[in-house]
């Protein structure tokens, strides 16, 4: 699995280095960690970078919803499920 690299700096260093920070998340893909009095507050990424972690929290939640159905049997034959597909794709034609 791909980890982010992070970097954190004061949140001054936001609004005195922006572009800095702007292209240090949009071409290192770095997650950058802004603090406030010493604790993190914010994550800066860049937009690429959080469509993909969109993207992959997306895939992780359909896998935990298909396993729960596999713990508690709800789950089908193949040949059942492709002709239901089948019924409600020539429907929509």
């Amino acid at each position: 699995m791909n980890r982010l690299n992070e970097s954190i700096r004061p949140s001054a260093d936001l609004r005195n280095h922006y572009n800095e920070i702007s292209r240090q998340c949009r071409e290192k893909g770095d997650a950058v960690v802004i603090t406030v009095n010493g604790r993190g507050d914010t994550v800066s990424l860049g937009y690429e970078e959080y469509k993909r972690m969109l993207a992959r929290l997306e895939l992780l939640e359909l896998l935990a919803e298909a396993e729960n159905d596999v713990m508690n049997g709800r789950v089908a034959e193949v040949q059942d499920t492709f002709e239901s597909l089948r019924s409600v794709l020539k429907e929509v034609k």
